[in-house]
């Protein structure tokens, strides 16, 4: 299909654009039809958390088998699910990146295949684009610019949304990612994984004064994020009471350790949206689904009579309507794949 066609079809004067989204990139197998970018018409994901839960986290080999065992049964749903058929999808959008090389390379090969077949434009997507999109579906007026902040097991961001698909990444995390600060963090009070919805869970019921646990805010003018500090932090609170032979509460410990991130997090979002002189700030990724941030975040801005949007908890994890909502944009502008696109596991953004 020629570019000019493209551009024309998304000023509605040809047809809606159907896009197949796929996601494979750690330990859920999705897919998706989205229409127009914005109107999810499927959404099927099959998580394999269960099965990771027994090993505290993800096991590459495994997640791998597992999406080769059941992708060919998402896809067939997805498209069942929206009533299309493959002669109704005009692209197919898939993870690219980052993630894990061998999860990615089995929604890569299925994506390709069915390109080839259909003889429709194959669309590579990076997954943090994916994250950011998803809040064009849950939110059909949201238009850039805006401030993303975008928070997950493998990536701490803040983004200058500037256009649909155009990016300014102003901070970024120099150690630990705040996921994998939450499961480190579960793993050591015993908790499981993924560490955090447990601990999200655990901090209700505890007091979130009661341990003073470091913030780090680094230089005075950066947006960047260091989470190994106060993860270390609460090992040796936790090492401490040990030796000493004290009680430890793990409910105030998960409430203190995430009182403490989510400042620092809600801070570095606000200080963005100042600097870029923005009154609009989103969430995404899957520490976007934790209460905690929602709450704390939505109180600043609401002082600052700023914007606050957020996807539903389904489109925080990983799922392929986030992929198909990028794949969209990228679509429109005629951004398309070679047949021969591979996976990259440290895909920048």
């Amino acid at each position: 299909m020629e570019k000019e066609n493209i551009i024309e079809s998304n000023c509605g004067l040809l047809k809606d654009i159907i896009i197949l989204g796929i996601e494979t990139s750690c330990d859920e197998t999705s897919a998706a039809v989205v229409r127009n970018g914005r109107d999810v018409l499927s959404n099927v994901i099959y998580s394999q958390i269960d099965i990771h839960k027994e090993y505290g986290g993800v096991v590459p080999e495994i997640a791998s088998r597992k999406h080769v065992e059941k992708i060919n049964k998402v896809i067939e749903q997805a498209l069942v699910e929206a009533n299309v058929t493959y002669a109704d999808i005009d692209a197919v959008a898939v993870t690219c990146g980052p993630g894990l090389v061998g999860a990615l390379l089995v929604g890569l090969s299925a994506a390709k295949a069915i390109a080839y077949i259909i003889d429709k434009p194959l669309i590579g997507v990076n997954h943090i684009d994916g994250h950011i999109s998803a809040n064009y579906i849950e939110d059909k007026a949201c238009v850039p610019p805006f401030i993303c902040l975008v928070i997950s097991g493998g990536h701490s961001n803040i983004v200058h949304v500037k256009d649909y698909g155009v990016y300014e990444v102003l901070g970024t995390t120099r150690d630990d990612a705040i996921g994998e600060a939450y499961d480190k963090v579960a793993r050591v009070l015993g908790l499981g994984y993924p560490g955090g919805p447990l601990i999200d869970k655990a901090a209700k019921e505890g007091n979130e004064d009661a341990i003073n646990f470091p913030r780090t805010y680094l230089e005075s003018d950066s947006l960047d994020f260091s989470f190994s500090g106060i993860k270390s932090a609460v090992i040796n609170y936790i090492n401490t009471c040990k030796m000493k032979g004290l009680d430890i509460c793990v409910p105030d410990v998960a409430a203190s350790f995430q009182k403490a991130v989510v400042e620092v997090a809600t801070f570095k979002a606000i200080r963005a949206a100042e600097k870029k002189g923005i009154s609009k700030i989103a969430l995404a990724g899957g520490v976007a689904a934790n209460t905690k941030i929602r709450e704390m975040l939505g109180e600043e801005c609401l002082k600052k009579s700023y914007t606050l949007i957020y996807p539903k908890m389904i489109l925080c994890t990983d799922n392929a309507a986030m992929i198909a909502a990028a794949g969209y944009n990228k679509y429109i502008k005629g951004e398309f794949s070679e047949l021969t696109l591979n996976a990259s596991p440290n895909l920048k953004f």
